[in-house]
């Protein structure tokens, strides 16, 4: 065999491999994100499931053109603090609200390492908007911590933990139960205060994060990278995840790998993975934001709140404002 002959053979070889290999990673992406498989390997992004397995396909949209309308409330924002009966901590929060009269159902919001500052208060907005009392606790201002730190104190989850019961004590609640919501590092609080704490399935009827951080921040770079925490096996609640295409690889790898080992136990656990975007994606300033971002953080939105009503929906009425233009 000629040097070209054997310098082609080689590069078909490689070919094969490369293609061979980039199938396989499609395929494991399909069978754990809810979205498809998403990236370019060798060309576009592409989702060749039937549409009925596909979570984000609408009949209506594709046949008649009809487009989902999401509910839109002002929002009012107010101050408020509650106490951690473990040790007495006072600790801020921030509450968000429809501005109409009545009642609507809960959901607890847990930040992540950037606090609560201009840009993430934005997420627990989205949601009040869309019809929901919203409670954000600043776990950090609580114990004097930093934003942004990189050592983690344990007793912020007893904090987020007392703000689930400080939450379903408000008059203006219409659940007996609430919804988790979080992002980022957040996404390991709510999971210690649904699992360790025991409050799933009695205070907490489902999860939802973007990007979350599914492993203790103080274990070593192995379990960051190679682990997630034990805590999600155990998450028995529905639950929904949701992250950028771009996403860093060692968060996305130990999300892809417990969201894996949740199906495979038969939990109620979606994950869709949004192109062309990566970490960040829901809170961007404008100046960094592109037009991917936009379209993933408004579907994160609404899809987070029509998961959300529906798994409150069993434990209280829906929202019991009076109808008017933005509702």
């Amino acid at each position: 065999m000629s040097c070209n002959r054997f310098g082609r053979a080689a590069a078909a070889a490689l070919a094969f491999v490369v293609a061979s290999s980039a199938a396989r990673a499609d395929d494991t992406a399909a069978a754990i994100a809810d979205s498809g498989p998403a990236g370019r390997v060798l060309e576009a992004p592409s989702d060749v499931r039937p549409a009925a397995q596909k979570s984000w396909w609408s009949d209506a949209w594709y046949d008649k053109g009809q487009l989902a309308v999401p509910t839109n409330h002002e929002v009012e924002i107010r101050e408020t603090s509650y106490r951690n009966p473990a040790d007495g901590t006072e600790v801020p929060a921030l509450l968000f609200r429809p501005k109409a009269k009545g009642k609507f159902p809960a959901i607890l919001f847990a930040h992540g390492r950037r606090g609560v500052d201009e840009l993430t208060r934005l997420l627990p907005l989205r949601l009040a908007a869309r019809g929901f009392v919203v409670l954000a606790p600043n776990l950090y201002a609580a114990r004097f911590i930093e934003n942004q730190p990189v050592s983690h104190d344990p007793a912020t989850e007893g904090d987020l933990g007392a703000g689930l019961d400080h939450l379903l004590s408000l008059p203006d609640v219409s659940t007996s139960r609430a919804c988790l919501a979080s992002h980022t590092r957040g996404g390991y609080y709510a999971l210690r205060a649904a699992v360790a704490q025991n409050r799933q399935g009695r205070q907490a009827a489902c999860y939802v994060s973007t990007y979350p951080h599914w492993q203790d921040p103080r274990l070593g770079e192995a379990d960051q990278v190679y682990r997630f925490a034990a805590e999600a096996d155990a998450l028995t609640i529905p639950t929904l995840v949701m992250i950028g295409e771009y996403e860093q690889y060692q968060r996305r790898r130990s999300i892809e790998t417990a969201v894996a080992s949740m199906k495979s136990r038969k939990r109620d656990v979606t994950l869709i993975v949004y192109p062309g975007v990566g970490r960040g994606f829901d809170f961007r300033p404008p100046n960094v934001r592109t037009f991917a971002d936009d379209l993933a953080a408004k579907d994160a939105a609404q899809r987070s709140a029509e998961f959300m009503a529906r798994h409150l929906a069993p434990f209280g009425a829906a929202g019991t404002a009076p109808e008017g233009p933005n509702n």
